[in-house]
């Protein structure tokens, strides 16, 4: 008896040790929800929600009827850079790999803490170095006009058809250290015996990898996809707010911006709530599908 309610008050105290954090949760997550009232009002700045008229799915209809053409090129844009994205989500993988293979451990932590760095800078500051480095006059446009490699400056930042890719390639540059922390802790979760018996059996470097350490890898792999492919429609705004312009406007503009502009920048605080009650409801058909799938091909689902 003596020992269950011991075990009882591990499980609770477990529990209340959680309990501010599923309160902050509750807080900062579930209450806002509430916003999602003015999607169905005409909400007018500067009225309450109460003196707004109801107005049921108008701004729905509008999103999908009236406004369906900028829509769809906002949709564009946004899964082309997800999937380029998911496209490139194998490289922290392989860079975790790569680096828990080296064999120097100061030189090791020097290319983790080199390469993790740029995710705690800003894009603003971010945005400050590509304009130092990628404008007209910037370091790499001179650099390649001394050695005589280009006749004009390249227009990086105002190049709308190398948009998608230019930004991918920043976004993988300022998250590739970070995202491959989780791994490398993965791979430290691997067990060693496993390496041991493989080097007695005659087994390299290479295929200890091949055989160990990518299949070790692979859950791990296979939980952080289906959580991207279940955002999809959220690729960020902070990125695409500060390298915005009007000539990469057609190509930049994506989700989160759309409603940012629609509904703080025009004030269209309902339409822009619509937006985003689709979009949310859109990312939860998605996990649960990704999710559905999973189960179903590899037994394994996150839900």
């Amino acid at each position: 008896m003596t020992t269950r309610k011991k075990l009882n008050w591990n499980r609770l105290s477990l529990l209340l040790m959680i309990a501010p954090f599923l309160v902050l949760l509750f807080i900062f997550s579930y209450i806002p929800l509430f916003g999602w009232s003015y999607a169905f009002v005409d909400y007018k700045p500067g009225l309450g929600l109460l003196q707004s008229s109801f107005v049921g799915l108008k701004y729905f209809h509008i999103m999908l009827f009236e406004q369906g053409s900028e829509l769809l090129r906002v949709l564009r844009n946004t899964f082309a850079l997800s999937f380029l994205g998911l496209f490139l989500s194998p490289l922290p993988v392989v860079f975790a790999i790569l680096l828990n293979e080296l064999r120097s451990r100061s030189f090791k932590k020097f290319v983790q803490t080199i390469t993790t760095l740029p995710n705690f800078v800003s894009w603003i500051i971010v945005y400050s170095i590509v304009v130092a480095f990628f404008s007209t006059d910037g370091v790499v446009n001179q650099l390649l006009l001394a050695l005589n490699w280009i006749s004009e400056p390249t227009q990086m930042l105002s190049n709308a058809e190398g948009t998608w890719l230019f930004q991918t390639a920043l976004g993988v540059w300022k998250s590739l250290g970070w995202s491959s922390i989780i791994y490398l802790a993965a791979i430290a979760g691997i067990d060693t015996e496993l390496y041991d018996a493989a080097k007695v059996d005659g087994a390299g470097r290479y295929r200890s990898i091949l055989h160990i350490t990518l299949p070790g890898l692979i859950p791990t792999f296979f939980v952080l996809l289906i959580l991207n492919i279940a955002s999809i429609l959220s690729v960020g705004f902070d990125q695409y707010f500060v390298f915005y312009n009007p000539l990469v406007a057609d190509r930049i503009e994506t989700l989160d911006y759309y409603v940012y502009r629609i509904g703080i920048a025009t004030n269209d605080v309902s339409f822009g709530t619509a937006i985003s009650i689709a979009k949310s409801i859109v990312s939860i058909t998605l996990l649960f599908s990704v999710n559905y799938l999973s189960k179903k091909v590899r037994g394994q689902s996150i839900i």
